[in-house]
């Protein structure tokens, strides 16, 4: 066959970078979005941060500048804007670009102002030049090794209490038998077990209680033996060193026979051992510590839920107006392509927030009995319902709601906590898997201690309330609610 050319029309699927900028932006969480701005504003010069005691000295009319985020979502997306973002926005198309190529900085719109960005209330009094100092964590092995150091020890004597010292995990357990830490030290020192039971028996005297203990019942011994002594400690001692086993399992009748006590002295026994610390280096750990700031403010307003947009998790960005008044003389510049990125990225921040208020209060509207009530008052929500309502796409509202928190008078929740599975009621209807499992926390936190309720007995209560929740449902719930089974449950 001869090569030969031909014409063929067919349709497909385009995206713009400004539509591909636009979905990566909506889905990142408001740290990577932090993150991601901080990439723009160092490759892009026209591109800078709104610093807090700027006034804009643009001398159009007040009309030029919007208010908050949520009045501005409320009057309907301005000229330009699509109102919609991910797959169901389609206004990012080439006229957009077209028209953004032009010399000139936008006709009624002041690209330097802070234009519709919410600004958060500050005290002018507030010192500026303040600055969070947080305090050095101390770790186990430093607390440790400082007391060492003031006690009246032999040089060896130090250095092998140090090397257990450095043994130890993160809870204070000695995890390592001592058989195998005197095989790992040098032949030459002639190091025997003696010596490392006395070193270890100076360092289960150190602080916290219970550090350098092989064993959880070794360490709650260690504990106890520190207390005055009664009869109460003493059984105790008996009941953590070789009965802990019937104490986990709840096995109290054997228990009583064992120690020879009734009901009233094992009680008393048992609050002891609870009041004890199985992880005595636990408190020295680092904290990772993971700060949320929320998207969203709900407030109740004249009884009247609302949304708006959280003014900390908002950036604030403008055109450098220095470089735009130069490309507004010079045409032809190599910065006009910087130009057009900088107004991309603005706008899609501000379509991005005002896509997330959106399906905020699409949720707010369907949920308003959660607000009112709690989780036994939860609906089950999809997100198809919320794309349907808002004409976005369902993979749009996927992205709205994954990482993005919002603050209300119960609590911070991330979107997807609204959302959830359902189970039939015998009217027909459907409740809540949220609503279900803060049923079934209430049933177990009103039980009878010494009667705990069953997953089975769980099951026919809710059946009784037109309910319909197999048991093995029952039991995945109480399980994602960390609720240990009935016979766990069981006390004296």
């Amino acid at each position: 066959m001869k090569p030969t050319l031909q014409l063929k029309l067919s349709q497909h699927l385009a995206l713009t970078p400004q539509l591909q900028q636009s979905i990566r932006l909506l889905q990142l969480s408001t740290l990577e979005l932090e993150q991601e701005l901080e990439k723009y504003l160092l490759e892009n010069p026209l591109l800078e941060r709104e610093d807090e005691n700027y006034e804009p000295s643009y001398s159009g009319s007040e009309g030029e500048y919007a208010g908050s985020t949520a009045e501005a979502a409320a009057e309907g997306p301005r000229e330009g804007d699509s109102g919609e973002s991910g797959e169901g926005a389609d206004s990012h198309g080439p006229e957009e670009v077209r028209d953004d190529s032009r010399d000139s900085l936008g006709e009624g719109e002041d690209w330097f102002a802070e234009g519709s960005y919410p600004s958060a209330s500050r005290d002018e009094d507030e010192d500026s030049d303040f600055q969070e100092v947080q305090a050095a964590n101390t770790s186990l092995r430093d607390h440790l090794n400082w007391q060492l150091g003031l006690m009246q020890l032999s040089e060896r004597d130090r250095q092998l209490v140090s090397f257990l010292i450095e043994a130890l995990d993160e809870d204070g357990y000695l995890t390592q038998p001592l058989e195998e830490l005197q095989e790992a030290l040098p032949e030459e020192l002639e190091i025997d077990l003696d010596d490392l039971q006395i070193a270890l028996r100076h360092l289960q005297h150190l602080d916290p209680t219970g550090v350098g203990a092989r064993t959880p019942g070794e360490c709650l011994a260690l504990q106890l033996e520190a207390l005055p002594a009664d009869e109460v400690r003493d059984q105790a001692l008996k009941l953590v060193r070789h009965h802990l086993e019937l104490l986990a399992g709840r096995d109290f009748t054997k228990l009583k026979k064992l120690l020879g006590c009734d009901d009233e002295r094992l009680r008393a026994v048992t609050n002891l051992v609870k009041s004890l610390n199985p992880r005595p280096g636990a408190q020295y750990a680092p904290l990772d510590a993971r700060y949320i700031t929320p998207d969203v403010v709900v407030k109740k307003v004249r009884n009247q839920w609302t949304a708006s947009i959280n003014p900390d998790a908002y950036p604030r960005l403008r055109i450098n107006r220095l470089y735009a008044e130069i490309l507004s003389k010079q045409r032809g510049s190599s910065l006009s392509g910087q130009l057009q990125e900088a107004r991309w990225l603005i706008k899609n921040v501000q379509q991005r927030f005002d896509t997330i208020l959106r399906v905020s209060q699409a949720i707010l509207d369907r949920q308003r009995q959660f607000f009112e009530h709690g989780e036994v008052a939860m609906r089950p929500l999809v997100l198809r319902e919320i794309a349907e309502t808002l004409g976005l796409h369902e993979s749009t509202v996927s992205r709205v709601t994954t990482q993005k928190y919002m603050a209300t008078p119960r609590g911070i929740f991330e979107l997807k906590y609204f959302f959830g599975s359902h189970v039939a009621t015998d009217t027909g209807g459907a409740c809540s898997a949220t609503a279900i499992r803060a049923l079934i926390k209430q049933l177990v936190a009103a039980e009878d201690p010494k009667k705990p309720l069953s997953d089975s007995q769980i099951s026919e209560i809710l059946g009784q309330q037109g309910i319909v929740v197999a048991r093995r449902t029952i039991a995945k719930y109480r399980e994602a609610l960390n609720i240990s089974p009935a016979n766990l449950r069981k006390s004296i």
